[in-house]
């Protein structure tokens, strides 16, 4: 007969944390939220840390270029979904990391001899205003010139016109050597008044721009997450029917971490394929999951991946439960798998990370996950609902929404990832639908860190470890759940203030 789980399989919403003392030196300035990504020796740092516990969906209608470019200045992580061709999952990983490095590789270029109607194509298609002009139009050719969107006007000037009418030509350029560093670099741009520098080979061809605008970034974005070349850190998802040709192609774009990512991570086909990344790349970090028990964590762990997402059915545009009655409550599911993550460390030496993926419907939820054990977490919701995230932006009569549609509908059609048998998919995982549209992630992500920090003082915890060892929970009875919540007339315009 079928075993019987006797414990409940309960979901954030029943628990509550308790306050704990609060030391004079725990304060929202002092939380440290630096957590590990991927799998380390204990004792020793991980080789990826996140500077904040959030990372994206691997979701058509989350983890777009723009918002793995925004969570990463925000110190998180984005993975980039694969339900695409490889290529263009490959130009989104170039995207990212060309983005923002100190030394950028130039992706807007063009020849002498090209239009201003093509370089009008190019600016708008990469969303960067400073072309680089060089002999053959690629980002390593000779440099004969840089032209930028200050200097022509598409209403103004003839687009058939030749580029090199209105560039600057490499002799007027200020530029740099292959040795210079990129402290040298800005202090040049500041004491020059550049707004961008070339650096050139001993030959005279472009290698890396320089721009002022990264400087000040840094100072805006302080907690960004980089790779060793000060370039943006960015994740994607793979499968496991095209990984041996997927793999290759995005970890030469430079991609630092993959994420196996199905609905249901405890098989042998995850086991395969992360025994066949780590054998061929064991230099890129690759997770697996998703897992709900301590029993699928280990399985995973034991083959080889760097970190385990948690999570069956919990996600507001998942009805994997509805359809097949499998799952588990995001609750019980992080708080066993953390269990296994313990006990796999005092047996191996060695820390695996786990992400709790699915069922955060509110700020705290993150709170709670992490107070239960969870690492980091992944949101699909959550990021939707910001303007660099790919649905479109629509309005209402209650005002704007973005359109959210999960990888499980018939819209993404992602047969891949949910194993249905054949070819395509036989039933909707997923559905299609909106969420309340929140404006920009750096202002929506910023008030969930403020919120998530001031629990964490509550708690008396500075760190993430501290957190996760001290925590207090307790669970929720139905009436202590709707004493939580307001209980007057709210007003419907703002108290007059004499």
């Amino acid at each position: 007969m079928a075993q019987i789980i006797a414990e409940v399989s309960r979901t954030f919403n029943e628990f509550l944390l308790l306050p704990n003392r609060t030391r004079t030196d725990c304060s929202p300035a002092t939380v440290e939220l630096r957590t590990p990504l991927v799998r380390h020796i204990v004792g020793e740092p991980s080789t990826i840390e996140l500077h904040s516990p959030f990372t994206s969906a691997i979701m058509q209608a989350v983890s777009t270029p723009e918002l793995a470019i925004a969570l990463a200045r925000n110190g998180g992580l984005s993975f980039l979904h694969h339900n695409q061709s490889i290529q263009d999952q490959v130009a989104a990983v170039c995207q990212v990391k060309n983005f923002k490095a100190g030394f950028v590789t130039s992706d807007t270029n063009v020849r002498p001899d090209d239009s201003l109607g093509l370089l009008v194509d190019i600016m708008r298609r990469t969303g960067h205003s400073t072309a680089a002009v060089t002999h053959d139009g690629t980002a390593t050719g000779r440099l004969l010139g840089l032209v930028t969107s200050r200097d022509f006007h598409p209403q103004r000037h003839d687009l058939a016109e030749p580029v090199s009418g209105r560039m600057t030509a490499i002799a007027d350029l200020p530029h740099a050597g292959p040795d210079t560093t990129l402290s040298e670099a800005n202090t040049r741009l500041w004491d020059e008044r550049l707004d961008c520098l070339s650096v050139l080979d001993g030959e005279g061809n472009l290698q890396y721009l320089v721009f002022r605008s990264d400087y000040t970034d840094n100072k805006r974005f302080p907690n960004q997450v980089v790779d060793t070349a000060k370039r943006l850190r960015v994740g994607a998802g793979i499968n496991t029917h095209d990984y041996q040709e997927r793999v290759p192609a995005l970890v030469e774009a430079g991609v630092d971490a993959l994420c196996l990512d199905s609905s249901d991570g405890y098989s042998d086909w995850q086991a395969q394929a992360l025994t066949w990344v780590k054998k061929h790349y064991p230099e890129i970090p690759v997770g697996g999951g998703n897992v709900v028990d301590g029993e699928a964590f280990t399985f995973l762990a034991e083959a080889g991946a760097d970190f385990v997402k948690v999570g069956v059915g919990g996600g507001s545009i998942c009805i994997t439960r509805d359809q097949k009655g499998i799952g588990r409550g995001q609750a019980s599911a992080v708080l066993d798998v953390a269990a296994a993550r313990d006990a796999f460390r005092e047996r191996t030496g060695e820390y695996v990370p786990i992400c709790s993926d699915g069922g955060l419907v509110h700020d705290y939820h993150v709170a709670l996950a992490l107070a239960m054990g969870a690492d980091f977490v992944m949101m699909g919701r959550y990021f939707a609902r910001f303007d660099q995230a790919a649905g479109a932006k629509l309005p209402t009569r209650d005002g704007f929404v973005k359109e959210y549609w999960g990888e499980g509908s018939n819209r993404a059609r992602n047969w891949q990832r949910y194993g249905q048998g054949g070819q395509g998919m036989v039933f909707e995982e997923g559905v299609d639908g909106y969420v309340p549209y929140a404006g920009d992630l750096n202002e929506g992500l910023a008030l969930t860190v403020a919120k998530l920090k001031t629990t964490m003082v509550s708690c008396g915890s500075a760190t993430l470890p501290e957190f996760q060892s001290t925590a207090r929970l307790t669970l929720v009875s139905d009436q202590s759940f709707q004493e939580s919540h307001a209980n007057v007339t709210l007003r419907d315009t703002p108290a007059t203030v004499s």
